[in-house]
C-alpha cells in the first residue's frame, strides 16, 4: 500500500495548492508527534493544510483529532506564522523537498517539509538560519540539522531531463545480466517507479523485461533502445505538464472477498491501495475511484484509511470464523474416511487369516514352543532369521516379530489367488488360534461400522450447530464493524465526564493540563467551577448552557466528582468540594507570583457544598436516531420548585455572599442559616396573635422583609463610598494549587470575628405583633418572657422597638393592598438591583471596582474571564462549542441512559458519573471505594449487563462494540462493584 509522495505527486500538489497564497495562518495544531495542521484564512475563505513529516502535505476536509496540548514545535511556530501570509509555496528543485515561505522581506519565515527517509520539518529565518527542527540529526560529516544552523539549499537536484541514447546505453550495458529493466532503470532516474511502468507499457515495453543480448528473449539493448528512449521522454513531457496544470485524482483499488453474513454467497468489499495523479496504464485494468483534483484524492485515500482497517478487521474476523466451519467439515469427513477404511482393512485381515488357519497355526505354536522352551528374544530372531535363510515356508511369512505385546506379523496372500484380496501384513495374537484372530478383526469390522453410523448421525447436529456460531459470529462481525464506523467521537470525552441529573454537562481535567486547558478553553460565562481542597482534586466545570442558575443537584453531583478524582476516593475520606462562578477564577497572579499550570485565583467567595458519600456509578448512554430524540427529551429534567423556595434560597445566598470566605475551623454556612432560620422561627411564633390566619400572618411578615429590604437599599444606593471602602476592605484573594491542593487566601486586616459581628448587626428583624382573639397576658408577665427570648436568643433592644413601630405602620392594610404593594415592591427592587449588579460588574471586570458581596451578577451577562487564554484558541473551537446553549442541549439530548424498545439506536458510550444521576439509567453497577482492579471491575459490570433478560439484541450488541480501552478509562481507581446477583454473574 502507497503511503509517502514521490516527486510527481509532490509537483502536482504544488501546482494545485498554488491558490493558497495569499492567505493568512489562523492557527497551528499538531495531530501528533510528525503530523501539523495550518489553518488559513483570507476574508470568508477558509482552508486547513496538513503536513506530515515524510508523508504527505494537502488540504483537508476532514475533522482531524488535534492533541489537548500543543507541542513544544506547535508553540515555536505559532509564535513565527501566527497572521503572517502564504506567500510562496514551491519544491526545492527536484527533490522530495518543499519550501513554504510565510511573509516576506526580513519577516520571512520558512516552513520547509523533507519527504524522503525519515522525513523532516524545519522552521527557519529570512536567511534560512533554522530556527527549530522536529528532528535534529547529523548527515554526513558537515551537514548539521540544528538550531542555528543554515539550511542546506545546494542539496536539492535541479535536473529531471531524461538521458540520453549514449547515456542510456551505458546504463543498461553495465547492467547485470538477469536484472529486469526496471531495476536498473528506477535509481538512475527522477521519475518514480509508476511513471517508468506507464511509460514502458505504452511504448510496448515492460518493466518486468530481462536484459538481455539474445533477440526475442527479454530487453535487446540493440534493438529496443529506440523504445526506451522515446519512453523516457514521455516521461519528462509528463513532469512538465505538472508544474502547469492542475491534475484529477485516482485511488487505485483492491477487491476482498468477504462471506454475507446469513452463510451463503460472498461480496466483495473496496480497499484502497495507490493514489496517483494521473490512471496509469498499469492500473486502467483495477477497480479505481476519481476524483475532481489530486489533493481531493489523497485527502479521501489517507482519511478512509481507518475505516479500512475496521473493514479489513471484519474480514479477518469472518475468515478465520469460516475455517473454523471448514475445519469442523474436515474433521468429521475424515473420521468417516478412516473408520471406512479401517473396515475394509480389518475384514481383508480376516478373510486372509481364515484362508490361510494352517500356516497362520504352525507359524503362531512355532513361536510359542520357543518361548516355552525359555529361549531369549535374541535367539528366537536368530531362529526365524535362520529359517528364513534357509527358505523356510513358515519362517518365510513372518516379518515381524513383536513379542512384548505377544504378537507377530504375517504376511499373508490369498491362495485362490482373488484380485479383490492382496497381500497385505497381519498382525496375529499369539494367544488367540487362527480362527479366533479372524473373529476378532471381523469384531473389529462391526465396532467400526457402528461408530461410523454414530459419526455420520452426529456429524449433522455438529455441522448445523458449527453453522449456526459461524453466521452468528459473521452477523456480529458486520454489526460491530457497522456500529464502530457509526461511532462519533464527542469532544468532551478526552475529559472526566457525565451529564448531571438536570441535564447539565459536567467536565473535569484528568491531569493538571487538562485542568489548564478546561479554563482557558471551555469555561465561559454562565459555568460554574467547582473544586475540592484535597491533594490531586480535579478541575470540574458545570457547563451552563441555560440563563438561569445551576440547580443544587448538579452542584452536588460535580462537588462529588471533584472529591472522587483526587486522593480522597483511595483513603475513603470524605471531604467538602466548593464552587464559584466563572468570573472569580483568573490566570493572573498577584504582583511578584507565579501560577504554575494547572493551578488558578479564585478572587471572591467561595461556596461549600455538603460532603456526600463517595458512591460513584458506571453506566452506558446510548446515541439515538434523530427521530427517536423528541421523545426522550425531558428525562433529565430539572426538580421543578416552588416560588418561595426560590426566592429564599437566592437571598440565602446573598446573605452568605456577606461573609469573609471561611476555612475548614470555621462553621459551617449550613449551620449558619439553621441558627438564623430558628431565630426566625422563635420571633414568629412569639409575635404571630393568636387565632390569626395563617397565610395573612405569612404575608404580612413577607410584606415586612420586603419592606426592610428596600429601605436597606435605600441606605446602600445613598453611601456609595462607605460601601466601596467597606467592599474594599472584605477583598478576598485565593490560590489554588491543583497539584497539592492547597488553597492560599491572602486578605485585609479585618478579622473573621469582627465581619461576622458586622454580619450580626445588619441582620434583619421581623415584627412582633400582638395576639388577637385569645387571652390577653399581663404586660409584665408577657415583658418578662420576651425579655427571656432576647436573652435566649440574642435579641437587642433596638430590634423589638423597630418591630412595633413596624407593626402600627401596617396594621391597617388588606390583603389585596398588601399584594400591590409587594408587586411594586419587587418590580422597583429587581429594576434597581440589575441596574446597580451591571454597573458594579463592569467595574469589576476592569479592575477597578470589587464585586459587592452581597449582590448576584445577573447570569445571561457576557462575563469575560482573566484568565491569559488566547484570543485564536476560543475562536477555532469546534462548531459544537461555537455555536451556543442550542447546540450544547441538541448534543446532550442525542444520548439516553433509558432506551426504549422503539428506539434506533446508533452506539453506546461508557459513562462514570455520581450514582444519583445514574439511578433512572436501565444498565448501572455502583462503584464504591474498595481494591478490585479498574479493567477487571469494567468486565463484570459489562457481563452483567449483556446478561441482563430486559437488555434488547440491538442493546448488547453496541455493547459488545464498545473497545475495552474505553470502559474503565474514567473510573476513580480501585473500586468494589455492587449489582443484584453479582456473585452469579461472576460465575
Amino acid at each position: 500500500m502507497k503511503n509517502r509522495f514521490n516527486t510527481y505527486d509532490i509537483m502536482c500538489m504544488v501546482t494545485e495548492l498554488q491558490r493558497l497564497i495569499g492567505m493568512r495562518v489562523n492557527q497551528v495544531y499538531d495531530i501528533d508527534n510528525k503530523t501539523y495542521v495550518i489553518r488559513l484564512q483570507r476574508s470568508e475563505e477558509k482552508s486547513v493544510l496538513l503536513l506530515e513529516s515524510a508523508n504527505r502535505f494537502h488540504t483537508t476536509q476532514f475533522e482531524w483529532p488535534k492533541n489537548v496540548a500543543p507541542s513544544g514545535f506547535t508553540m515555536k511556530l505559532r509564535k513565527h506564522l501566527k497572521n503572517k501570509r502564504l506567500e510562496k509555496l514551491s519544491q526545492l528543485g527536484i527533490d522530495r523537498i518543499v519550501d513554504l515561505q510565510f511573509g516576506s522581506g526580513e519577516a520571512a519565515y520558512h516552513v520547509i517539509l523533507e519527504l524522503y527517509d525519515r522525513g523532516n520539518i524545519v522552521l527557519t529565518d529570512y536567511e534560512w538560519t533554522i530556527l527549530n527542527v522536529l528532528r535534529p540529526h547529523v548527515e554526513g560529516d558537515k551537514v548539521r540539522f540544528a538550531v542555528k544552523e543554515k539550511y542546506p539549499l545546494d542539496r536539492a537536484k535541479t535536473s529531471y531531463a531524461a538521458p540520453s541514447a549514449e547515456a542510456l546505453q551505458e546504463i543498461l550495458t553495465n547492467s547485470k545480466p538477469g536484472d529486469n529493466l526496471k531495476k536498473v532503470l528506477n535509481p538512475k532516474l527522477e521519475f518514480g517507479s509508476a511513471i517508468i511502468d506507464h511509460v514502458l507499457l505504452e511504448n510496448g515495453l515492460s518493466g518486468t523485461m530481462k536484459i538481455g543480448k539474445e533477440p526475442g528473449k527479454g530487453f535487446n539493448v540493440e534493438q529496443d533502445l529506440e523504445k526506451l528512449v522515446k519512453a523516457l521522454k514521455q516521461a519528462e513531457e509528463l513532469l512538465d505538464v505538472a508544474r502547469t496544470q492542475v491534475a484529477k485524482g485516482y485511488i487505485t483499488q483492491k477487491k476482498e472477498t468477504r462471506p454475507n453474513p446469513n452463510g451463503e454467497g460472498s461480496s466483495f468489499l473496496l480497499i484502497g491501495q495507490e493514489f496517483h495523479p494521473m490512471l496509469f496504464a498499469q492500473h486502467r485494468e483495477m477497480p479505481h475511484a476519481e476524483h475532481e483534483t489530486f489533493d481531493r484524492a489523497v485527502d479521501e485515500f489517507f482519511s478512509t484509511l481507518e475505516g479500512q482497517k475496521i473493514d479489513m478487521k471484519t474480514v479477518q474476523v469472518e475468515r478465520e470464523a469460516l475455517k473454523k466451519l471448514q475445519n469442523v467439515r474436515n474433521d468429521h469427513e475424515k473420521r468417516v474416511t478412516e473408520l471406512c477404511r479401517a473396515q475394509d482393512e480389518d475384514q481383508k485381515a480376516a478373510e486372509l487369516i481364515s484362508r490361510n488357519q494352517p500356516l497362520v497355526e504352525q507359524a503362531r505354536l512355532a513361536v510359542q514352543a520357543a518361548i516355552a522352551n525359555q529361549m531369549s528374544w535374541d535367539d528366537i530372531h536368530l531362529l526365524v532369521k535362520t529359517a528364513q535363510d534357509n527358505d523356510d515356508p513358515i519362517a518365510s511369512c513372518i516379518k515381524h516379530l513383536k513379542l512384548n505385546t505377544n504378537h507377530i506379523t504375517l504376511l499373508l496372500t490369498d491362495p485362490y489367488d482373488e484380485e479383490d484380496l492382496k497381500p497385505m501384513l497381519v498382525d496375529i495374537d499369539l494367544s488367540l488360534t487362527a480362527y479366533a484372530n479372524a473373529r476378532r478383526y471381523y469384531d473389529q469390522k462391526r465396532n467400526a461400522a457402528k461408530k461410523q453410523q454414530k459419526t455420520l448421525e452426529s456429524a449433522g447436529k455438529a455441522l448445523k450447530s458449527a453453522e449456526r456460531k459461524t453466521k452468528q459470529t459473521l452477523k456480529e462481525a458486520h454489526t460491530v464493524s457497522n456500529i464502530i464506523k457509526a461511532r462519533k467521537t464527542y469532544w468532551f470525552e478526552k475529559f472526566f465526564w457525565f451529564i448531571s441529573s438536570d441535564n447539565y454537562l459536567v467536565i473535569g481535567g484528568r491531569d493538571q493540563q487538562q485542568n489548564e486547558l478546561l479554563v482557558k478553553r471551555y469555561l465561559r460565562a454562565r459555568d460554574v467551577y467547582v473544586h475540592a481542597e484535597v491533594t490531586g482534586a480535579s478541575s470540574v466545570v458545570v457547563k451552563n448552557r441555560a440563563a438561569g442558575d445551576v440547580p443544587p443537584r448538579t452542584l452536588a453531583e460535580a462537588g462529588q466528582a471533584a472529591v472522587a478524582y483526587s486522593v480522597a476516593w483511595e483513603a475513603k475520606v470524605l471531604t467538602r468540594a466548593w464552587w464559584v462562578y466563572a468570573s472569580q477564577v483568573s490566570k493572573s497572579a498577584p504582583t511578584g507570583e507565579y501560577l504554575t499550570t494547572g493551578s488558578f485565583m479564585i478572587r471572591g467567595r467561595k461556596n461549600y457544598l455538603l460532603p456526600d458519600h463517595l458512591q460513584f456509578g458506571f453506566s452506558f448512554m446510548f446515541r439515538l436516531e434523530d427521530s427517536c430524540i423528541e421523545r426522550h427529551r425531558d428525562e433529565r429534567k430539572p426538580i421543578a420548585l416552588d416560588d418561595a423556595s426560590v426566592v429564599t434560597s437566592t437571598q440565602e445566598l446573598e446573605e452568605d455572599q456577606e461573609i469573609l470566605v471561611s476555612d475548614d475551623d470555621e462553621p459551617s454556612d449550613k449551620e449558619e442559616e439553621k441558627e438564623e432560620s430558628s431565630k426566625l422561627d422563635a420571633i414568629r411564633e412569639e409575635s404571630q396573635p393568636a387565632g390569626e390566619d395563617t397565610e395573612a400572618t405569612e404575608d404580612k411578615e413577607a410584606e415586612e422583609i420586603e419592606q426592610r429590604e428596600n429601605e436597606k437599599q435605600k441606605e446602600e444606593d445613598s453611601d456609595d463610598d462607605s460601601d466601596s471602602s467597606e467592599e474594599d476592605a472584605l477583598d478576598t484573594h485565593i490560590k489554588v494549587d491543583h497539584g497539592t491542593g492547597e488553597v492560599f487566601v491572602r486578605s485585609t486586616s479585618r478579622t473573621i470575628s469582627e465581619m461576622s459581628d458586622r454580619s450580626e448587626d445588619k441582620m434583619p428583624s421581623f415584627p412582633s405583633l400582638p395576639k388577637k382573639g385569645g387571652k390577653k397576658q399581663p404586660q409584665k408577665q408577657q415583658k418578662t418572657k420576651e425579655e427571656k427570648q432576647e436573652k435566649k436568643e440574642g435579641m437587642k433592644r433596638g430590634q423589638r422597638s423597630k418591630l412595633k413601630k413596624i407593626k402600627e405602620k401596617y396594621k391597617d392594610q388588606d390583603d389585596e393592598d398588601r399584594a400591590i404593594m409587594m408587586e411594586l415592591l419587587q418590580s422597583a427592587k429587581g429594576e434597581k438591583e440589575s441596574k446597580k449588579a451591571q454597573k458594579k460588574a463592569a467595574a469589576a471586570k476592569a479592575n477597578k471596582v470589587k464585586v459587592p458581596k452581597g449582590s448576584k451578577i445577573p447570569q445571561p451577562a457576557p462575563l469575560l474571564l482573566e484568565a491569559d487564554s488566547e484570543p485564536e484558541d476560543l475562536e477555532n473551537e469546534p462548531d459544537l462549542e461555537q455555536t451556543g446553549p442550542d447546540a450544547d442541549s441538541d448534543l446532550l439530548n442525542q444520548l439516553t441512559g433509558v432506551p426504549n424498545e422503539d428506539d434506533e439506536l446508533l452506539f453506546a458510550v461508557p459513562v462514570v458519573a455520581p450514582y444519583s444521576a445514574l439511578i433512572n439509567y436501565k444498565y448501572k453497577v455502583k462503584l464504591t471505594p474498595g481494591t478490585g482492579k479498574r479493567g477487571k471491575a469494567a468486565k463484570t459490570a459489562v457481563q452483567v449487563f449483556l446478561r441482563d433478560k430486559a437488555g434488547t439484541a440491538r442493546e448488547k450488541d453496541l455493547l459488545k462494540a464498545v473497545k475495552e480501552e474505553n470502559i474503565a478509562r474514567n473510573f476513580p481507581g480501585k473500586v468494589k462493584l455492587s449489582a443484584p446477583q453479582l456473585h452469579k454473574h461472576k460465575k
